[in-house]
């Protein structure tokens, strides 16, 4: 397994390192010189140069040792990503949205995967029943419905209409009411594609000979369900869940924005908005390196839980 995951770490230089180029093509090629744009209109030439040099702006492209290109990969390899537009450090930034967005997005991703998988047990156990049609009825509306909607109705009767929640953002709530509302959204939301994926894995499971036996041996319902078909069905499990972590450190775009709460996701939206192309880039990176690594925690993960698998 040693050798494995070396391998695995040395290909993740060639993916980071075009993440990087391509971002860097994007951002200071084709998206070219913002001085301008920053400086403002009617700025003179000195206020614009006097940007550039603060940037970096005024350095050669590509070709030098100090050039933008070359700043580009020290400052990303060192986590050091200058300053956004506002002249904050970019990093600081990222720290700041770190705790909101995860405060939002940890709950969340556990409520979702505890509740599916859970429900996505029992479906598959009276599969064939009226509650089991009722179950899949409910998860394919769960997933038809727009995100958007299950904010509107969220925001408009429980927060609005009947004052369970605060409408928006205010330090004037603590964290656990600002962020109850998000929560219950995110997982009323996330609950209809799971619980189908999930119920689909099951049954094959369901199907399996050593159930019957199980049944046969006189084992109760919840000791086959919970020992034996979830343990033999937590590699599509382990897909599903270790390959969502990653967006857990990126927020809820949509939540954040109509929630205002100051987490990575709004930090996102408004470095879009405003072309802070030093925030894209350094979330586009993050993003990168969190992706390669628990794609390799995937892996691990299931020759851990199932032996026939071989790393090597």
């Amino acid at each position: 397994m040693r050798t494995y995951i070396i391998r695995r770490l040395l290909y993740t230089i060639p993916i980071v390192f075009g993440v990087l180029l391509l971002s860097f093509v994007l951002f200071s090629v084709v998206g070219g010189d913002v001085s301008i744009e920053m400086a403002g209109e009617g700025a003179g030439a000195e206020t614009i140069e006097e940007i550039r040099q603060e940037y970096g702006l005024n350095k050669p492209l590509l070709l030098a040792w100090d050039s933008q290109f070359v700043n580009h990969f020290k400052n990303a390899l060192t986590f050091n990503f200058g300053k956004a537009r506002d002249r904050e450090p970019v990093i600081d930034k990222i720290k700041r949205g770190v705790g909101p967005s995860l405060a939002l997005t940890v709950p969340m991703f556990f409520g979702v995967v505890i509740i599916s998988v859970s429900l996505s047990l029992v479906l598959a156990f009276v599969h064939g029943s009226a509650w089991d049609t009722i179950g899949v009825v409910i998860c394919v509306a769960g997933m038809s419905i727009p995100f958007l909607s299950f904010i509107f109705f969220g925001q408009y009767f429980l927060a609005y209409k009947w004052g369970l929640f605060p409408v928006f953002f205010s330090p004037d709530y603590s964290l656990a009411q600002n962020l109850g509302l998000p929560v219950l959204i995110g997982i009323a939301a996330g609950l209809g594609g799971n619980v189908r994926f999930y119920r689909t894995v099951m049954l094959d499971e369901m199907r399996s000979d050593y159930v019957r036996t199980a049944f046969a041996k006189g084992l109760s319902a919840r000791r086959v369900l919970f020992k034996h078909v979830l343990k033999n069905a937590m590699v599509p499990v382990i897909t599903r869940v270790v390959l969502a972590i990653p967006f857990l450190f990126l927020g809820s775009v949509l939540l954040e924005r109509f929630f205002g709460i100051p987490g990575l996701g709004y930090l996102m939206v408004e470095a879009i908005g405003s072309r802070d192309y030093r925030i894209i880039s350094a979330m586009t990176y993050i993003s990168a390196i969190l992706f390669v690594v628990f794609n390799l925690i995937t892996d691990i993960c299931y020759s851990l839980v199932d032996p026939r698998i071989a790393l090597e």
